[in-house]
């Protein structure tokens, strides 16, 4: 195929528009989008004017881009527009207590110095090293070493102190224990 001839076959039909195809419906302007469709040309009634009465009532309003399920109902009928009965002391049976308040959580148990003081490492060297960084600080050798020594010397501490969690000195290792 001549390469040249197909670039003069496109130029040249450049600008014209192709048929529509069959059955296709004419283009409408934004603004008139909401109005109902024009009478199609081949129509037998598409020179009178349907009365008011033979008229289809339209399923919305006009320029409403909502649309519900079948059997939702008209416009303003909506899921939105539901509303909950008011509860009263009718509705509840004679085992039913009402509105559940659950009791306050017990207080936290005390951390001793040394837990405090590892948290301290683990979450102040970083906060530290970050507001040197962000403060346009001297990074000295001193503050280096407290930042990542801190944080490394808090992390050993939390892990050598975890509670192992196996109260049973059985071997795991036999399978299950019947």
């Amino acid at each position: 195929m001549d390469e040249e001839a197909a670039w003069a076959a496109i130029v040249a039909g450049y600008g014209e528009e192709p048929p529509d195809p069959p059955g296709a419906r004419p283009f409408r302007p934004i603004e008139n989008l909401a109005l109902p469709d024009p009478p199609d040309a081949d129509d037998e009634r598409s020179g009178r004017e349907q009365p008011e009465a033979d008229r289809p009532a339209p399923a919305t309003p006009l320029g409403s881009s909502v649309s519900f399920a079948p059997g939702i109902g008209p416009a303003g009928a909506g899921p939105r527009d539901y509303t909950l009965p008011e509860p009263s002391d009718d509705d509840f049976g004679e085992d039913d207590e009402g509105h559940f308040v659950p009791p306050e959580p017990p207080p936290l148990p005390e951390a001793d110095a040394t837990a405090k003081f590892a948290w301290l490492g683990v979450v102040g060297g970083p906060v530290l090293l970050l507001v040197a960084v962000l403060l346009g600080w001297d990074m000295t050798w001193w503050l280096t070493t407290l930042c990542v020594g801190g944080f490394l010397g808090g992390v050993a501490t939390l892990v050598a102190r975890m509670n192992p969690g196996d109260d049973e000195d059985d071997d795991p290792g036999r399978g299950a224990v019947v």
